[in-house]
């Protein structure tokens, strides 16, 4: 059975409880690791200028506390391979949706199904939509 590591476990208590209670049952069936949960007004701005994000401290759903967006990719990770982003995208979209989870993915951020009209990929991005 998939388990956080202890470093995955501390970003994900950075998050709002439901991204917690996401991702809690997540790893239960996919192996994953959580990158990012809160970003400080350092982290945020070092995300915008290297281009993996494209909004600045503080409009980013990363920098509220707790944060209301969580980074999280399969594992192990290979960022080469989009089609096994797609799939966990698919089965994090599918268990929100079981719990009455609201989220959004930085794959699909119109939310249309459709991969292929979006200006930003930011694969590993899950927020909450509120």
């Amino acid at each position: 059975m998939p388990y956080f590591s202890e470093t995955s476990k501390a970003r994900l208590k950075t998050c709002h409880p439901d991204l917690q209670r996401l991702f809690g049952e997540v790893i239960r069936f996919y192996d994953c690791s959580i990158l990012c949960g809160f970003r400080d007004q350092k982290a945020q701005n070092r995300a915008f200028q290297d281009g993996h994000s494209f909004k600045p401290w503080p409009e980013s759903k990363h920098n509220s506390e707790p944060s209301d967006a969580v980074d999280a990719v399969p594992y192990p990770v290979d960022w080469s391979d989009r089609r096994r982003f797609y799939h966990f995208a698919g089965f994090v979209k599918g268990m929100a949706v079981s719990m009455g989870i609201r989220i959004r993915w930085g794959g699909d951020w119109d939310s249309d199904t459709r991969l292929d009209d979006q200006t930003f990929d930011d694969l590993p991005h899950f927020e909450l939509m509120r």
